[in-house]
């Protein structure tokens, strides 16, 4: 189990005072020792030089048998209260003077010459000494003193206590002041890992302080950041790409897919739209065969080949132009023509399908000659198959409108009518190849789903731009076709022209 999680400067705190206080403590110890030894040993040598005077003092005493002057010799160790007891023995042991109302020697201890040395007895310090004359003995001088360890402990204790609180608060103090020189750098590293770990910000870096080995692991941690900084990027970068490139070949496999649903469509579709004319060309053959005599019949039969011929024609045409569009293999023969000529040729091509609906037709165009660089042709078809497409999406008896107006700069044809529209969705899509906006009514009036593909490649081609608009399904469309103009000049006002009636 993990303890408590405590912070580095409280660690060091920590350490140091633990340091310290057993450093002092053992400090304490040996002083307390040595001061016991030191003390026991000073106060053996003072009271044994005390013993020393006293008996060279007592000798002449004790060599005229003189106990009294004896005695009053050991009676001026009164002036020092810390001997409780004094007393001169011959060399047999015999008393000869004392001074006090106790033994001064100790229990058990030798008064026949025990020689120089001392004994404690609790708070009691008991020191003989020889008495010499010459060489000759005359006997032994012991004295009884207060020891008084207890009390010399304590004080010495004392000092050694204040020594230990002011050692530790200056160790304190010295920590505190140059722990900030260690932890700083350290706390400054936590602080910067705590906020990279945060905000994920790989550009922080700890400022290095010191060229010691605190300095060589900012610097260890700021190269680690630079490289999982690197490292990071380099990771998001290829989690980017990566998710890119899964989204465009989620895409490409979607326009795969869309691509191949549309081939098959069209497949059947130009199946079908093939097998529609060959039907009624075989009727025709057949009704030749059997009747070729009957000539009403037979102009019948051949009108109707070559109305089915033409349909062929049409519809293999487009699939050769969008092909040559794509594989850019189609030139444009280009020349300045007036505008009204090309919408024109457009009207005379489409006119026979929009007059079979009985949609009524109106054209609007400047009344000033507005010239264009375009290839005729292919801009009569653009225009055309934009009539026919909007002749077979309006229910019979609709309108179509054809509006021409010119600028300085470009020349615009807008197609409108009032049929079956475009869905919102369908907008961006309806010039895509084989789109078709109602697949049910596209197989009743015939077609690839080619044409605005085929119109919009065309006018790119001549450097223009066509717009498809609808308001939705069921109010109609509207295609803007843009081309710059050959020559500036002012535009005129449109003039409304008679529905049918010739440019």
């Amino acid at each position: 189990m993990r303890g408590p999680t405590q912070s580095i400067r409280s660690k060091l705190m920590l350490v140091v005072l633990v340091t310290t206080v057993a450093a002092l403590g053992i400090v304490a110890v040996a002083l307390v020792i040595y001061e016991s030894r030191a003390y026991e040993q000073a106060v053996a040598r003072s009271i044994l030089t005390q013993a020393q005077i006293v008996g060279r003092a007592s000798a002449p005493a004790l060599v005229f048998d003189d106990p009294k002057a004896a005695r009053e010799n050991l009676a001026l160790l009164r002036v020092q209260p810390r001997f409780q007891a004094a007393a001169i023995y011959r060399p047999n042991g015999q008393l000869f003077a004392s001074y006090g109302q106790r033994d001064a020697a100790g229990p058990g201890m030798s008064r026949s010459d025990p020689g120089d040395g001392y004994a404690i007895e609790g708070n009691e310090i008991v020191v003989h000494g020889r008495i010499v004359e010459g060489n000759d003995v005359l006997g032994t001088v012991f004295l009884r003193s207060a020891y008084a360890l207890d009390a010399r402990l304590r004080d010495y204790l004392s000092i050694l206590g204040l020594v230990l609180v002011a050692s530790l608060v200056l160790a304190l103090l010295l920590s505190a002041a140059l722990q900030r020189a260690i932890t700083q750098p350290i706390l400054a590293v936590a602080n910067v890992a705590r906020q990279v770990m945060q905000r994920r910000d790989f550009s922080l870096r700890v400022a290095k302080t010191t060229d010691d080995e605190v300095g060589v692991l900012v610097d260890a941690f700021n190269a680690m950041l630079a490289e999982v900084g690197r490292r990071a990027e380099a990771l998001e970068s290829s989690n980017a790409s990566l998710m890119r490139e899964s989204g465009e070949r989620r895409e490409a496999e979607e326009a795969l897919r869309e691509a191949d649903r549309r081939k098959d469509e069209f497949l059947a579709i130009l199946a079908h739209e093939l097998r529609n004319p060959l039907a009624p060309l075989r009727n025709a053959l057949e009704i030749l065969k059997r009747r070729g005599s009957d000539t009403a019949v037979a102009n019948e039969a051949r009108q109707m080949m070559e109305r089915q011929l033409r349909q062929m024609v049409r519809l293999v045409d487009d699939l050769l132009d969008v092909s040559r569009i794509t594989t850019g293999k189609l030139a444009l023969k280009r020349e300045v023509v007036p505008l009204a000529e090309v919408v024109r040729s457009a009207i005379d091509t489409a006119r026979p399908l929009i007059d079979a609906r009985a949609h009524t037709l109106g054209i609007t165009l400047p009344l000033e000659r507005v010239d264009v660089d375009v290839d005729a042709t292919r801009l009569a078809q653009v225009f055309s198959n934009l009539l026919n497409n909007a002749a077979n999406y309006t229910e019979p008896g609709g309108r179509i409108d054809v509006i021409g107006s010119a600028d300085e700069h470009q020349v615009t044809v807008t197609i409108r009518d009032n049929g079956i529209g475009i869905a919102p969705e369908m907008i961006a899509t309806v010039f895509r190849m084989f789109a078709q906006a109602d697949a049910s009514l596209e197989r009743v009036q015939g077609g690839l789903g080619v044409g605005l593909t085929l119109a919009r490649h065309l006018v790119e081609l001549h450097g223009g731009t066509i717009e498809a608009k609808s308001e939705g399904s069921g109010r109609g469309s509207e295609f803007v076709v843009r081309l710059p103009r050959v020559a500036s000049g002012a535009a005129s006002a449109p003039k409304p022209v008679a529905s049918g009636s010739a440019l």
